[in-house]
């Protein structure tokens, strides 16, 4: 009876935040109908990047739709709030499939010397990069592909070390005998690269044509043969 009654009590009080909740969203003005149109739209800036300047993470456009009207482009807000930050040192840059305020680049050198390097950075080898870069490219992959990219087995270990900078993730299993797992790269990769979508990579034809990089050599495990014979960071664990 007792506990029957402590879960009525934690549902009615559960149901009284939800209704609290629905009714500060009904006090709360979007529309702000009753002030001008340049005074609204200034609001609208502010709560916009009041909220992306709060957040730790970017902000998403659902999330900023909840304190501007129906009608509010984002976009345009956006736009707006960036050019009142030309000759700021940060600006607010579309990371990640939202928006987040960042410092400029031409600041670094101010920022590390008075708090230190950026803790928040993941430290890559050249080797850990290229293999970041396939698995971006070419996602969803497995660990045998990525070994026949570079004529070495990619070891365990290795893969390991990016899933713990969580810049990839398991993906989808593969059709291949055996349903080995894929890899493929998390919303951490993006935000570590400065990326909004995965879109944003560099074009792989252009890579081709400028010579930077081929999708061939890769296929036949020639992309810098050098560093796939002769790193141990790469090549480690030949079990499947």
């Amino acid at each position: 009876m007792v506990e029957a009654r402590a879960k009525q009590g934690r549902g009615r009080s559960s149901e009284g935040r939800s209704a609290d909740q629905r009714s500060g969203d009904r006090l709360f003005d979007r529309e702000l109908d009753h002030l001008p149109p340049e005074v609204r739209w200034r609001e609208w800036m502010n709560r916009v990047e009041a909220t992306i300047f709060a957040a730790s993470e970017p902000v998403g456009r659902e999330t900023l739709a909840r304190v501007v009207g129906k009608t509010c482009s984002i976009d345009l807000l956006i736009d707006d709030i960036r050019e009142e930050l030309r000759g700021r040192p940060y600006d607010l840059i579309a990371v990640a499939g939202g928006w987040k305020h960042l410092t400029r680049p031409a600041y670094a050198d101010a920022i590390r010397a008075a708090v230190g390097g950026n803790e928040r950075a993941v430290d890559l080898t050249q080797s850990e990069v290229l293999v970041l870069m396939c698995i971006a490219y070419f996602q969803p992959i497995t660990r045998a592909e990525l070994s026949s990219f570079f004529g070495k087995e990619i070891s365990r270990d290795f893969i390991g070390h990016l899933r713990g900078a969580k810049l990839i993730a398991s993906g989808p299993r593969s059709p291949t005998p055996g349903a080995p797992y894929t890899y493929v790269t998390t919303k951490e990769f993006l935000l570590e690269f400065g990326l909004d979508t995965l879109r944003d990579l560099p074009d792989f034809e252009a890579l081709e044509d400028a010579g930077l990089l081929s999708k061939e050599k890769l296929l036949a495990g020639e992309i810098m043969p050098e560093l796939a014979g002769g790193h141990e960071d790469v090549a480690v664990d030949m079990e499947e």
